[in-house]
């Protein structure tokens, strides 16, 4: 089977057709065409002994092996050499194993020996060619026994290779079957992975669902724990540790469940809850209402005893209730707490809680209210004393109810004050006929201070809790009076505040003594002030002035420093010479000025104000008759002061000033319209109506006056006009008319100037009316507009004399002849100086 195989591994390409076959060379031609060396020939015998025996590769060793033993030793003839190794090889070849034929023996030894030799003795020729042909192969034959020994060796190496081929094909096709192999194992361990990593998580899903409903279901299960419980109870069922726990835990459910409606059956469970819920809460006010009950009945039973000692009942009035309130406050922390949370189900239990608690107190502290206003004696009593002490009791009061309630709710402040409120009615129904029908206005004004400073010391105790260091400043005090007036119609909150807020229990009592202050203050304005008639007295001017020079008594003295506290005003000292229309307007402003809301003081304070105005100008009109420029000086006097009480209660920005000032105006921030005025009067040198209070902010004539201040400003401008008129006129009207007569200038004719009164004498008129008449004029406008307001008076004198000097200039100009025997401007100018200095 190799030997058929090789030729066809072995098989080159196939030869042209057309090629000449190559002509065959015997080996002796070989042999004699190349001749070989002894150093070839042993080359070659090497070559010969090194390749017959090739070793096969590891793998075909056992096949070689067995080839071996099977065709034994190589009887392969060597390469014909020299005459003496081809005898050699002979020879060895007759004694060896080769098949070369050696000499022909004789007789039937040869025969048994050799194949070669006849089996029968060759007796034709025929015989003996065949013989020899026989030979003669043989020996070619044996000739070429290498050749094919050699083309056995190859084809052996071939069939190795063939087998050596064939095992790889069959190792490839294992390896292909192992690989296969390994890829279904590596594709069905992926598989298999894949899978069981999906069990997993499955698993996991499973343990998370099931935990999940162990979770939810918890609050399904916690009905049965409270159920059971509430069946079961006692009077000590409130006060047990789990009672508060279940009750937490009902809480969550309802809350879970309100959730997560979407549940099977979560709506019942939850109506189930909200019973149990409501349930335990009954439990808790039930509980509540007969320890209250109890207590009530107890400390009224041991107040009823005689010679109880007002320590005694402080304790059983307090002491007892707080020490009770330990073991309450938890259980009724959580009915509010409930109670917030679900309003609809459990408000109405803790209003019931509420009420019972305001009744239990209210048996025991109506009877002790009363009989300490029976005390008071309220139909005897005088009514700011009455005020002070009945507020003041009712304040101790009040707050010993409200540091007491705080021990048992947390919630229920609107409740609370009304309870308190009742509380003070039986005080108010005593004391508010007192108010409403008090005559007094100071009076009225010492309740209102009462009721403030009650109030105020409650504010302040607020902020000195809120300030670490308890420092008060005059602004933080201000702030005070501020917040308590801004927050007296400020409505109660829901939220339970961390003190009590006194100022909704006064409230009531102190706007009844604010309306009633009002409506006399109202009342005082129209008598004392729209409807005063003036008597001879209050009009005598300027003796009321110069009488005021003696110095004033201390009482006087302290009243008018009250006044001037209040508005500040520089002469307040000097009031005594003030028309008694502005006195009662600045009394009346400042009893009003911290008792009243600010919108209100506003209004009364501009309508005071309006008709102070027209009272000063009606006694002006009377004084005018006998002398007109003591009335204008009088009113000039007075408006300033009407004009300096506007400025300081700043009307419209009272309340963000107070504030932001820290306090008010001082003496010389008082003056400050009086140096505006001045400054106004010194930039223009003609009095012109809308030039002149321009810059004051005061309305021109033509505009309509709506407010008190703007006719303040509306009088005050008509009567400087006045003032500068009456000073100047009697002085220069003789100078216009002079100057502006025709006589005073030269004609064409030149006419003689002696018709025309000498400008000598017009001169010499005019320097006596300035040192006598003018210097009367200046002292009088002095005495009116003494003190802070002599900077006006000196404003007032400059206009006077800058308008009498123009008026000079003028004449002195029209002067032609005889200008040296006239007084000379400077002159004149320096002569109104010295007399209006």
């Amino acid at each position: 089977m190799a030997s058929s195989r090789a030729p066809a591994r072995r098989a080159g390409p196939p030869a042209p057709l057309n090629s000449q076959p190559q002509p065959t060379i015997s080996m002796e031609e070989w042999e004699a065409k190349a001749p070989l060396g002894e150093l070839e020939t042993r080359s070659i015998a090497a070559i010969k002994l090194a390749s017959e025996y090739i070793p096969f590769p590891a793998k075909a060793s056992q096949s070689t092996r067995t080839f071996s033993d099977e065709a034994g030793p190589s009887s392969r003839p060597g390469t014909p050499l020299a005459p003496q190794l081809q005898r050699r090889a002979l020879s060895t070849a007759a004694g060896g194993s080769s098949s070369r034929p050696g000499t022909p023996l004789a007789g039937a030894q040869a025969r048994s020996t050799h194949a070669l030799h006849p089996k029968a003795p060759i007796q034709t020729p025929q015989q003996f060619y065949d013989w020899f042909a026989v030979v003669d192969r043989s020996v070619a034959h044996s000739q070429e026994a290498h050749f094919r020994a050699h083309v056995a060796g190859v084809a052996e190496h071939l069939a190795a290779c063939d087998s050596l081929l064939e095992k790889i094909e069959i190792v490839e096709r294992e390896v292909d079957a192992m690989l296969e192999g390994w890829r279904g194992v590596e594709e069905g361990g992926k598989s298999l992975k894949d899978a069981c990593e999906k069990l997993l998580e499955e698993r996991d899903g499973l343990l998370e669902l099931t935990e999940e409903i162990d979770a939810r279901l918890e609050y399904f299960q916690e009905l049965e724990h409270a159920t059971r419980m509430l069946n079961h109870p006692g009077e000590s069922l409130v006060l047990q540790t789990d009672f508060l726990y279940m009750v937490e835990r009902v809480d969550i459910c309802i809350d879970y469940l309100k959730a997560h409606r979407h549940f099977r059956e979560a709506e019942i469970y939850l109506f189930r809850y909200q019973q149990c819920m409501t349930r335990a809460m009954t439990l808790i006010k039930m509980y509540f209402v007969g320890s209250l009950r109890a207590l009530s009945v107890d400390v009224s039973k041991r107040l009823s005893e005689k010679d109880v000692s007002p320590t005694a009942q402080m304790h059983l009035l307090y002491t007892r209730f707080k020490s009770v309130s330990t073991q309450l406050l938890p259980l009724l922390s959580e009915l509010e707490r409930r109670a917030r949370t679900h309003p609809q189900e459990l408000s109405a239990l803790l209003e019931e809680c509420h009420t019972a608690y305001f009744s239990a107190r209210k048996s025991l502290l109506v009877g002790r209210i009363t009989e300490e206003i029976k005390g008071l004696d309220p139909t005897r009593t005088e009514l700011v004393e009455l005020t002070r002490a009945g507020c003041s009791y009712l304040k101790q009061l009040c707050t010993d109810e409200f540091e007491l309630y705080r021990n048992f709710f947390s919630s229920g402040e609107e409740q609370l004050y009304q309870y308190l409120e009742n509380l003070c009615d039986h005080l108010y129904d005593d004391l508010r006929p007192r108010i409403l029908h008090e005559p007094r206005l100071t009076a009225l004004c010492e309740v209102c201070t009462v009721l403030q400073a009650l109030m105020v010391l409650d504010v302040s105790s607020v902020h000195d809790d809120d300030d670490d260091d308890g420092s008060e400043s005059p602004q933080s005090r201000t702030r005070d009076t501020e917040t308590l007036s801004l927050d007296l119609d400020a409505p109660k909150t829901g939220g339970f505040g961390g003190r009590l807020h006194i100022s909704h229990l006064l409230q009531m009592v102190l706007q009844d003594a604010q309306t009633r202050l009002f409506f006399k203050a109202q009342s005082v304005i129209q008598s004392d002030i729209r409807y005063y008639v003036p008597k001879p007295e209050d009009l005598a001017y300027p003796d009321i002035l110069v009488a005021a020079e003696k110095p004033a008594s201390s009482t006087e003295i302290r009243e008018k420093e009250s006044v001037s506290e209040r508005f500040r005003l520089p002469s307040i000292e000097k009031q005594d010479t003030w028309y008694p229309a502005l006195r009662k307007t600045v009394w009346v402003l400042s009893q009003l000025h911290d008792f009243v809301k600010p919108a209100i003081f506003e209004d009364i304070a501009q309508e005071a104000i309006s008709l102070c105005r027209q009272a000063l100008v009606a006694a002006a009109d009377i004084m005018r008759v006998k002398a007109p420029l003591d009335a204008q000086l009088f009113l000039v006097r007075h408006l300033l002061l009407l004009k300096e009480i506007t400025q300081n209660l700043d009307l419209a920005q009272r309340d963000g000033e107070a504030s932001g000032s820290g306090g008010g105006r001082s003496v010389g921030d008082a003056v400050g319209m009086t140096d505006t005025l001045a400054s106004m009067l010194s930039r223009t040198t003609s009095l012109l109506p809308d030039a002149l209070f321009a810059s004051l902010g005061m309305p021109r004539a033509d505009e309509s006056i709506r407010e008190a201040k703007h006719g303040v400003d509306h009088e005050l401008r008509g009567a400087c006009e006045a003032v500068i008129n009456l000073c100047t006129e009697f002085i220069t009207q003789p100078l216009h008319d002079w100057a502006a007569s025709p006589a005073s200038s030269s004609t064409a004719n030149n006419a003689p100037t002696k018709s025309k009164p000498a400008a000598r004498e017009i001169a010499a008129a005019f320097e006596r009316a300035c040192t006598t008449e003018l210097r009367g004029h200046a002292g009088r406008l002095r005495l009116y507009l003494e003190d802070a307001r002599t900077v006006t008076a000196r404003v007032l004198l400059e206009h006077v004399r800058e308008r009498i000097g123009d008026a000079y200039e003028v004449f002195w100009q029209a002067v032609d002849v005889g200008r040296e025997d006239v007084m000379s401007i400077p002159v004149a100018r320096k002569l109104l100086v010295d007399v209006c200095t």
